[in-house]
C-alpha cells in the first residue's frame, strides 16, 4: 500500500479485494486505518455479502462513507453461528473501542445473583462479569437497588449465608446475621448441611419463578407449627412468607405469558438517542435502565439498536 491517503475509489477497491476472498459464512470483521488503529468492528450473517456491500457503496451514511475511505486493511474471523459472532463482536468493541462504533456511555455489566455450588454450604451473593464460578446465576438485574433488595429478601426468607469461605471456616459461634435472623448459621452446625441444602433448593425454585409453590409449602409448615403449639417457629415462618410475598408482588409482570424476555425501546432525535431496556426473568420484572449512546445524526434507528 502507498502512504498517500486513500480515496473512496481506492478504499472500495481494497475492500472489494477482501470481498473476493471472504467466506460466505457468519463472522466478525474489523476495519483498520493507516496507523493500525481499529476503525470499526461489525458482525454479519455472511461476511462476503456484507463486505461486498461496503465495496459497492451500498447503505453508506456519511459517517460510514468516511470510515470506508479511511480503511487500509481488514481482518475477518469466521464463527460457527450468528450468536457467536454477536458475542465476539461485543468483546472486540470493548477491547478495541473502535472510533466508528456507537459507544455506550455506561458499559458496566449488569449485576446478577449467584448461588455458588462449589462449597458444601452454598453461598448467595451479588455477581458481575463472566460465569467462571460453578453455580446458579439469576439475572440480570437492571439496578443495584433491585439486586440488593432481592439479596436481602433471600437472606430473610431462606437464611442463606453471604459470608466468604474464609470467614465461614473460622467461625466458632454464630455471627450478627444469625442474631438478626438473616442466616441459619451452617458454619457452627446450628443447622445440618442437609437441612441447609433444602433452604438452598427453595431459594433456587423461588428465583426460577416458582414463588407460589414455595410460599404454599411455607404456609403449610407455618400451620403445622401452629397446630403443634410451636408459636415461635410459626412466627419465624410467617416472617419468611411476608418477605417473599413482598418481593413477589413488587416484581409481578402484567403481560400474560411473558416469562423470559429482554425488552428494548429507542427514541432518537437530532443526533441524540435514548435506549430503554427492561429484563423479565421467571415471569418477573427485574428492572430497567436507560442508556444514552453517543451517536451521529446520520445513524439510523436500526444501527443504534
Amino acid at each position: 500500500m502507498t502512504d498517500e491517503p486513500l480515496t473512496d475509489l481506492k478504499a472500495a477497491a481494497l475492500i472489494a479485494d477482501e470481498a473476493r476472498r471472504a467466506p460466505d459464512k457468519p463472522g466478525v470483521y474489523r476495519m483498520y486505518g493507516e496507523d493500525g488503529t481499529c476503525l470499526y468492528v461489525g458482525k454479519a450473517r455472511s461476511l462476503k455479502k456484507r463486505i461486498v456491500q461496503y465495496a459497492q457503496g451500498r447503505f453508506h451514511t456519511q459517517r460510514i462513507g468516511l470510515m470506508v475511505s479511511l480503511t487500509r486493511s481488514m481482518e475477518l474471523v469466521v464463527t460457527a453461528s450468528e450468536t457467536e459472532a454477536l458475542l465476539l463482536e461485543s468483546n472486540f468493541i470493548k477491547k478495541l473501542k473502535p472510533r466508528f462504533n456507537v459507544v455506550l456511555r455506561d458499559d458496566k455489566s449488569f449485576a446478577e445473583l449467584m448461588i455458588r455450588r462449589d462449597h458444601r454450604a452454598p453461598q448467595v451473593r451479588k455477581h458481575r462479569g463472566a460465569h467462571t464460578i460453578p453455580g446458579d446465576y439469576f439475572g440480570p438485574f437492571a439496578s443495584t437497588w433491585a439486586v440488593n433488595n432481592t439479596l436481602n429478601t433471600l437472606q430473610k426468607a431462606f437464611l442463606l449465608r453471604s459470608c466468604s469461605d474464609s470467614v465461614y471456616e473460622t467461625r466458632t459461634r454464630p455471627c450478627m446475621l444469625h442474631q438478626i435472623k438473616r442466616c441459619s448459621a451452617p458454619c457452627t452446625g446450628l443447622i445440618s448441611l442437609e437441612d441447609y441444602g433444602e433452604l438452598v433448593t427453595e431459594a433456587e425454585q423461588f428465583l426460577r419463578g416458582k414463588s407460589r409453590a414455595v410460599i404454599g409449602r411455607l404456609s403449610k409448615d407455618m400451620q403445622a407449627a401452629s397446630d403443634d403449639m410451636d408459636f415461635e417457629q410459626a412466627a419465624r415462618i410467617r416472617d419468611r412468607i411476608r418477605a417473599l410475598s413482598a418481593i413477589a408482588m413488587e416484581n409481578s409482570v402484567s403481560a400474560e405469558g411473558l416469562a423470559e424476555a429482554d425488552v428494548f425501546a429507542l427514541h432518537s432525535d437530532g443526533g441524540q438517542a435514548c435506549v430503554q431496556v427492561f429484563f423479565y426473568r421467571a415471569g418477573q420484572n427485574w428492572g430497567g435502565r436507560a442508556y444514552f449512546p453517543r451517536v451521529d445524526k446520520s445513524d439510523t434507528d436500526p444501527e443504534i439498536l
